[in-house]
């Protein structure tokens, strides 16, 4: 009979054992589990206060950007002599593009290339003999890529060959008229 008690013992000590291994575990998960709570409670502060601050050197360099426009406008204002007030609007406009470039902004090249409805939005189409396709014939309005994302499609007007159908209806229109004046 000592073999069922040595053995219930012994089964009594292993499982009291994996009784405080799995509290041990228990308490080791608790501790992860704060661990990260407290790593996405920092993360999601850091990232509230990038987008918060983030722009501040982009901000600071418009900031002397509009500096260089006061005086421009304050030129114009005291000398009345539009030269002086072009060269500094023309110097301010220079920087700005440096500090557009440097933050990965680069403007859409598009006049006199086939038309590309991802990074141009087509507001008139012109009618011509001679052109090939679709192509960039004015651009009304410029357009930016930031990096490699169209952050402003340029507007633009599209030159296109005449389409048959207004060269056939003009046709029969003006054997209209030529009938009319035969008459």
């Amino acid at each position: 009979m000592s073999e069922p008690n040595e053995e219930f013992a012994s089964l009594q000590k292993q499982l009291n054992a994996e009784k405080q291994r799995a509290e041990e575990y228990l308490k080791s998960l608790k501790y992860v589990q704060a661990d990260f709570e407290n790593l996405r409670k920092r993360c999601d502060r850091q990232v509230e206060e990038t987008k918060k601050y983030g722009t501040e050197r982009l901000v600071l360099e418009l900031l002397d950007v509009v500096d260089e426009l006061e005086v421009a406008v304050k030129t114009g204002e005291t000398y009345n002599d539009g030269k002086l007030l072009l060269e500094g609007v023309q110097m301010t406009l220079k920087k700005l593009r440096k500090v557009l470039e440097q933050e990965g902004v680069s403007p859409i090249e598009c006049e006199g290339k086939v038309f590309d409805p991802t990074k141009e939005t087509a507001v008139e189409k012109v009618e011509l003999e001679g052109v090939k396709g679709c192509i960039v014939g004015e651009e009304v309005r410029k357009g930016y890529i930031m990096k490699c994302k169209v952050i402003r499609p340029s507007v633009v007007k599209v030159e296109v060959a005449p389409s048959q159908v207004s060269s056939e209806s003009s046709n029969s229109q003006n054997q209209k008229e030529n009938e009319k004046k035969e008459e």
